[in-house]
């Protein structure tokens, strides 16, 4: 028996069978699954389905059969693959939010566009509708060949007759194996419109067909954005087309809020999922000015309430809508399907022409069925006509007889009849005899013979055989022709997202355990020096803002981590939040390490040549970089400077050649070297040593100095003082420095310092989240080697942390009182 077996085997190389048998699989899939015919447009599923229904009488006016019923025939007839597939193709052909001409009548609940799932077939019913039996006219007419099914038992239809350009009325999708297609949906009435004008003149390109065919047009409407994608999907097989949500402005009204209501949304779009989407930009404060949002769809139609708040722009959030969800997305067109056997990628024009010669076929087809079916009946008319012409004698003749077949061969040698005729004079009933239905043999006769004459005309001309296909096409637009849904509109170009946000001056504030928001500089005014202040930002019990400056929405914000890294965002990518708020964990926006905190924010405006980042480091570390190195920075950050084990990057600042760099340390020590001490290194790189420090000591900040310029410092204790910066001589790059700043208990250490000029204000905040506005003006300008004068007042339970330099005051709203107009704390102005 083994012996048997093993004699039985074929050595074969496993490269050549696996290349057989996946090419025998990638084509089994191509063909028999994955992509529609050209000619009807339908995948084998699909045409199944439709086959089945027509086979068991599911007509449009007929009654309602059970899914189960038609998905079981389908599978035990013709497609052996599971009942789950069958069913969900027969759903999408019942579903108005998927097909533009729904192929199948279905009862019950069939899914909905928010992404439901249709009931069970045991509970739901179909039937075809009007114009899907339009796809299997004439099909008893030998229009299309039969071949057989799977396990041969039975026929299936390689192609439907197909009255209506399926392929592209309803368009198609499939993935198959290295390929895939996807043709959106078109206008009827402009299809077939489309299809004529091509008959009537082939010589029509596809920009005369795109004046019949303008666009897709999608069930759920919509609206289209220009057509150069479409016309690039026409004239190659390949493009995208840019679809809309239809949205309108409903400006405020007594007691109610401005509203978007959102009536219509793209092709395949979830509805649901694009309501969470929106819930969930708002509630990360990416879109902001957002009150409420309501799904109001009904039975009448779709209606999406997008409930603004008082103060916000509707035409802005709009558009953010447009641009961060998916009430604007595009719809890759690949117009790939199976044409003689292979696919080809169509252009419109081809697709018509496929469409255009199956007609051809089927027509000629069903002409020369229609041909023989009227000579046969001809021939059996003229034998009636000689049995009438010689009634009598073909009576007695039959009456003579012994039996049929006597009568059948007397009237054959006797008249010159067919068997066929003689056989159907012998069925003729009596009653057919009378005189009224003689004349209607003899008017059916000249009948069946001006069919021929009409049959045998279509058959010898082509011009002929056209207008009958015309004559059809013109009949299905009046029958099943609708208006578009798409409206096709000027597309203005990507929407830049940074054109809708609102240019304004932001504070942006970060604390000391990660925390950052952004504020409207609206919000705050100024108070005298010395004040209390306002709470700027609310902490935790142990944290502490570290950094505030102010920038335009539109500025980018290159943020630098004690580790040496960089990250980039936009000011208006940061999240807004009120004065008094605590701001969003700096993890949540920046891709940092577990303890990697942000050191150094600066705005930048752009990335051109010339201008450098110089870096300075808590041991007294300095480098000097380009700022176009960073103008690629990705998500996960990049590498600013590199480190030695025991020091952290402090700040980094930006500078132009002929400027000089001052760093300042905590016990009033500083520097001040020319910028040209330092060459340019890359980014990747330490840098050299721009200070020497004292063991205890280490650098607390740097400036960029530039001529008219005063240098501000502050220590802990709230004390500040301003010096001119000439005071500040050049030095080597390296040295010890010079005292720069009195410290003591009283005064505290040094926290920072600033580059200003008088007609500055600052801010300063404390480890508790409290901030106040102060003139540059009113903080003394005082020799180097001194002390300075209290700027805030701090308790003794907290430390100033952070100063940073108002640039525009133009706009701030000040306080108005008969005493000297003083500095003043942020404070909320509602």
């Amino acid at each position: 028996m083994a012996e048997e077996i093993v004699s039985q085997i074929v050595p074969v190389n496993i490269e050549d069978e696996m290349r057989t048998s996946y090419m025998d699989y990638a084509m089994s899939v191509i063909i028999g699954r994955a992509l529609p015919d050209a000619r009807d447009g339908l995948k084998p599923v699909h045409r199944r389905v439709l086959y089945t229904m027509h086979e068991t009488k599911s007509f449009h006016n007929s009654a309602y059969k059970k899914s189960a019923r038609i998905v079981g025939d389908v599978m035990g007839k013709y497609h052996p693959h599971g009942d789950a597939a069958i069913y969900d193709t027969m759903v999408r052909m019942a579903q108005d939010f998927s097909m533009r001409y729904l192929l199948v009548d279905g009862q019950g609940n069939f899914g909905s566009v928010d992404g439901d799932s249709a009931a069970a077939m045991r509970y739901t019913e179909v039937r075809m509708t009007r114009i899907a039996e339009e796809m299997l006219a004439d099909i008893e007419k030998d229009t299309v060949d039969m071949v057989p099914n799977y396990d041969g038992s039975l026929t299936e239809p390689a192609v439907l007759p197909s009255r209506i350009p399926q392929l592209l009325i309803n368009g198609s999708s499939g993935i198959a194996v290295g390929m895939s297609t996807n043709i959106p949906p078109h206008n009827l009435d402009e299809v077939v419109s489309g299809t004529i004008a091509l008959i009537r003149n082939p010589e029509l390109t596809v920009a005369d067909l795109m004046e019949y065919i303008p666009a897709p047009d999608f069930p759920t409407g919509g609206l289209i954005l220009g057509n150069a994608g479409i016309k690039a999907a026409y004239e190659t097989g390949r493009g995208a087309v840019r679809m809309q949500a239809r949205a309108t402005i409903e400006e405020e009204k007594k007691g109610e809020r401005a509203a978007i209501i959102v009536t219509e949304i793209p092709y395949l779009v979830n509805k649901a999922k694009l309501l969470e989407r929106i819930a969930e930009l708002h509630k990360d404060k990416k879109i902001e000015g957002i009150h409420d949002l309501r799904d109001e769809s009904d039975r009448e139609g779709m209606r999406i309430v997008i409930e603004l708040k008082r103060d916000a722009d509707a035409q802005v959030i709009l558009n953010q809508l447009y641009s961060m969800t998916a009430m604007q997305s595009s719809f890759n067109v690949i117009m790939l399907a199976i044409s003689r056997g292979r696919p080809i990628l169509l252009t419109l024009k081809d697709a018509l022409l496929e469409f255009i010669n199956h007609r051809k076929d089927v027509v000629t087809r069903r002409s020369l069925y229609e041909l023989r079916k009227a000579k046969e009946r001809e021939h059996i008319l003229l034998g009636y006509q000689i049995a009438i012409d010689n009634l009598d004698e073909v009576i007695a003749l039959i009456r003579a007889s012994r039996n049929p077949e006597e009568a059948r061969n007397s009237l054959m040698e006797r008249f010159g009849l067919t068997e066929i005729q003689a056989k159907a004079i012998l069925d003729l009933r009596l009653e057919r005899l009378t005189r009224m239905e003689r004349d209607k043999i003899l008017l059916e006769l000249e009948e069946i013979r001006k069919t021929i004459a009409r049959l045998e005309e279509i058959l010898g001309s082509e011009a002929v055989l056209m207008d009958v296909i015309v004559g059809e096409l013109e009949e299905i637009r009046t029958r099943y022709g609708d208006k578009r849904r798409s409206e096709l509109t000027e597309d203005l170009g990507e929407i830049d997202l940074e054109d809708l946000i609102p240019e304004e001056d932001m504070v942006v504030t970060v604390s000391a355990q990660g925390f950052i928001k952004r504020t409207a500089s609206a919000v705050f005014r100024s108070q005298r020096r010395g004040g209390k202040g306002k709470a700027g930002m609310q902490t935790r019990e142990e944290d502490f803002v570290t950094d505030m400056f102010v920038a335009s929405t539109h500025t980018w914000v290159i943020f630098f981590t004690d580790k040496g890294r960089a990250f980039r965002r936009r000011v208006y990518q940061i999240p807004e939040g009120s004065r008094t708020s605590k701001g969003r964990a700096m993890v949540n926006l920046l891709s940092l390490a577990g303890d990697e905190r942000v050191r150094a924010i600066l705005a930048v405006d752009d990335f051109n040549p010339g201008p450098s980042f110089v870096f300075a480091t808590k041991k007294g570390v300095v480098k000097r970089t380009e700022v176009v190195l960073f103008k690629n920075i990705r998500a996960s950050g990049l590498n600013a400077i590199r480190l030695d084990p025991d020091d952290d990057l402090i700040s980094v600042r930006l500078a132009n050649e002929g400027e000089h760099i001052l760093l300042f340390t905590k016990q009033g020590k500083s520097i001040r070297f020319a910028i040209d001490d330092l060459r340019s290194i890359g980014r990747d790189t330490r840098g050299v040593r721009g200070m020497t420090l004292k063991s205890d000591d280490c650098v607390v900040g740097m400036e960029v100095l530039t001529p008219g310029r005063q240098i501000l410092a502050v220590t802990d204790r709230g004390y500040a003082k301003r010096t001119e910066a000439d005071e500040y001589r050049i030095q080597r790059r390296g040295g010890t420095g010079i005292l720069a700043m009195r410290t003591n208990s009283k005064v505290g250490y040094v926290v920072g310092m600033r580059s200003v000029i008088e007609e500055d204000e600052i801010i300063l905040t404390s480890s508790k989240g409290t901030t106040i506005r102060v003139r540059v003006s009113d903080i003394s300008l005082i020799g180097r080697v001194t002390q300075g004068v209290r700027a805030m007042n701090v308790a003794d339970d907290e430390q100033l942390v952070a100063i940073d330099v108002v640039v525009d005051k133009d706009d701030e709203q000040e306080e108005t009182s008969s005493e000297p107009k003083a500095p003043l704390a942020i404070e909320d102005m509602d």
